[in-house]
């Protein structure tokens, strides 16, 4: 078993990329045959496996959850820490705080246009842990 801790930085809101990051870290673990599970150590922020070659289908994922999940949203207790941060948890509970990806020849098994991506719900940069499980 093989295990590391990443460290993501984002700049606010929206989609990124951090596929090569999990695939350094699966290349490391140097297992031919196996399963790499990433969990992110937030309750604002979440994980995604969706297409990473055409822009715009991070840009619809974003205004279908906007319009899902507003921010400011009146019914809201939990406003302490802004009026983003209780539209945050709830789109953390929409989608994932942990992934598991196969790993097959040394490699991520991920399909043609799949992509690993840190989903930041919050609008003001943040500094995300992960913690990478390769097995």
């Amino acid at each position: 078993m093989f295990q590391k801790a990443l460290m993501v930085e984002s700049n606010g809101r929206g989609l990124y990329d951090i596929t090569a990051r999990i695939a350094e870290t699966v290349a490391s673990a140097a297992l031919d045959t196996g399963l790499c599970h990433v969990f992110l150590q937030h309750t604002s922020a979440s994980l995604i496996i969706n297409e990473n070659a055409d822009p715009d289908v991070l840009a619809d994922l974003e205004t279908f959850l906007g319009s899902l999940v507003p921010d400011g949203d009146q019914r809201y207790r939990h406003q302490a820490e802004g009026p983003d941060d209780m539209p945050a948890h709830v789109r953390l509970m929409l989608t994932h705080s942990d992934l598991t990806i196969p790993v097959r020849h040394g490699r991520l098994a991920l399909g043609t246009w799949q992509g690993v991506f840190l989903y930041e719900h919050r609008h003001r940069p943040h500094c995300r842990r992960l913690i990478v499980t390769v097995r």
